[in-house]
């Protein structure tokens, strides 16, 4: 279910940006939906080797960096893959691939799929416990 929300939001955000920024382009919901899709599929492949090949290079100092740097990559490929999307220039795809970072994070937060903290405050407990005993 999370992988159809995330879907669905960076469709979202395609098409809002397509509406904000005018080197954007978008025919449909249709194709921002599909273009969403191929941008998460090819990350999942080519950016991840792509990503690991260039982490290796900057020892995993700029991993943030590079995830959407590699981003960016993708969507400029779906945009020479897709006819009805069209991104002009480099900084509106890096623009893309950081609002939809930021919008599933905080997507994420709202569901609650923030493993670390729930891991974090498990840690927690017993220790209080441990402390109450004593």
């Amino acid at each position: 279910m999370g992988f159809i929300i995330d879907l669905l939001v960076s469709a979202g955000v395609i098409l809002l940006l397509a509406y904000l920024l005018p080197s954007v382009h978008v025919k449909s919901f249709w194709t921002a939906l599909w273009v969403a899709f191929l941008i998460g599929i090819f990350n999942a492949t080519i950016g991840w080797i792509l990503g690991g090949v260039l982490n290796l290079v900057s020892f995993f100092l700029l991993e943030a960096i590079v995830s959407i740097i590699v981003t960016a990559l993708m969507i400029k490929l779906v945009d020479k893959l897709v006819s009805n999307f069209k991104v002009d220039g480099f900084l509106p795809a890096v623009i893309i691939a950081i609002t939809t970072a930021v919008a599933l994070y905080l997507v994420g937060l709202g569901s609650g799929d923030n493993d670390d903290y729930s891991l974090q405050q498990q840690d927690v407990q017993p220790k209080i416990e441990f402390l109450a005993t004593v």
